[in-house]
């Protein structure tokens, strides 16, 4: 190899490099796991201050703090934040194959009701995982292990996958 083969490779690998550096900052290309995936890109569950704790293949636990602006009319937790708990949960379960999935119909039951400064638990755990239509249910139960609402899932699983890389 002669000296100006060697510069030659040399200024094309430093110009590589430059624009390699260049895209990825561009992109703002950020490697993260599904659980800091959703926590950070599902905003409306985030702002309403579920907290997705757990997530291993097939099951996902989240929790949340009722709160004061929790309460519905008549003093109890609202049904939507039983849900919106129930619903990162699932979504954690749903897309922990790989495959972007989006939820397409989900039942809620409500059994107990949660005041302020209960701690309600959701664990989500698959009950089928079909290839397309992935089935989930996800318990609620509060602090003191009382089940307080029953949410089930049916998901539809895109051939994409999400931006993440592992679970936790």
């Amino acid at each position: 190899m002669t000296m100006d083969s060697v510069n030659l490779l040399t200024n094309f690998i430093h110009r590589a490099w430059k624009f390699i550096r260049t895209f990825v900052a561009k992109c703002k290309m950020t490697i993260m796991t599904l659980k800091d995936f959703l926590s950070k890109n599902d905003r409306f569950a985030a702002n309403s201050g579920c907290i997705l704790k757990e997530v291993r293949e097939g099951y996902a636990r989240a929790e949340l703090v009722v709160t004061a602006e929790h309460l519905n009319a008549g003093g109890v937790c609202q049904g939507g934040a039983y849900f919106t708990l129930a619903d990162i949960a699932l979504a954690a379960v749903m897309n922990s194959h790989e495959g972007t999935t989006f939820g397409i119909e989900n039942n809620i039951m409500f059994l107990h009701s949660a005041k302020v400064g209960d701690v309600l638990i959701a664990e989500a755990t698959e009950v089928y995982n079909h290839h397309k239509i992935p089935y989930v249910e996800v318990r609620i139960t509060n602090q003191n292990g009382e089940l307080c609402s029953v949410v089930t899932g049916l998901a539809y699983r895109k051939d994409t996958k999400l931006p993440v890389d592992g679970l936790m």
